[in-house]
Formats: structure tokens, sequence, C-alpha cells
């Protein structure tokens, strides 16, 4: 397996961009819990707050996991980006870019990037579906 740097950068971005998204995903699976998520997703006026809150939780803390691993990649990723338009258009939009939506909108820009780059050579996604063709990972 030959790694470029771009699977390095893949790499950082995919690990980091996970990391974010588990540790905030803990956060609701065991801080908030599922009554607490789901009364803050009530609040912002998200329909069905528990079914949502459930989805949220399980995208953001598994999704997360994935990405860190390098599992599923592509996936997970997606999934994250629609997480992460959900929340700029009932929340986040609301308020200024500075301080408001920007967070937001650049882990939608990384969650897109990931779910069109893929994982990369340093993933377990390349162990469990190896590529012939080192020249795209996937």
């Amino acid at each position: 397996m030959i790694v470029r740097s771009a699977d390095w950068g893949r790499f950082v971005l995919r690990v980091v961009l996970g990391l974010i998204f588990a540790v905030h995903g803990a956060q609701k699976v065991f801080v908030f819990g599922l009554d607490g998520t789901a009364g803050f997703m009530a609040k912002v006026g998200v329909p069905l707050p528990t079914v949502a809150a459930i989805v949220v939780m399980a995208v953001e803390f598994l999704g997360g996991i994935a990405l860190i691993l390098g599992l599923g990649t592509r996936v997970a990723a997606a999934l994250i980006a629609i997480d992460m338009v959900v929340a700029l258009l009932l929340v986040s939009l609301k308020r200024n870019f500075m301080g408001g939506y920007e967070f937001e909108l650049m882990l939608l820009a990384s969650a897109v990037g990931v779910a069109l780059l893929g994982a990369g050579a340093l993933s377990l996604d390349r162990v469990f579906w190896p590529r012939e063709d080192d020249s795209d990972s996937a």
C-alpha cells in the first residue's frame, strides 16, 4: 500500500472531524441523555424531538467513531453533513456568522469533503475493501 500526502490529509481531516462529532455525540448520550437532548430539540422546534434526538445521538456518536476509524466513511460523513444542514437551518442561521454559525458551516464543509473524498489509505475501509488502484483512495 502506498500512502500519499493526500491520504495523510484525508486522515487528519477525517480523524479531527470524527473526534469533534464523537465527543459531541457522547455528551448527548452520556451527559444530557435522551430526555435532555429531546428537550433541547423540542425547544428549538425540531419536529418529533425524541425521534430526532435518537437519530442525532447515533449519527454524532457512532458516526464520529466511524470517521475516526475510517469505517463506512462516506456514509458516516454524509449522515453528519445532513445533521449539520438541519442544525444550520433550524438553529444556527438565526445567529450571526461570527460566534453563530461559522463552526457548523465548517463542520458541514468538512463532512461533505470527507464524503466526496473517502477515507484514504489510512483507514479500516481500505483494510476491509482494498483497492488495486492506489491512485484514488476511497
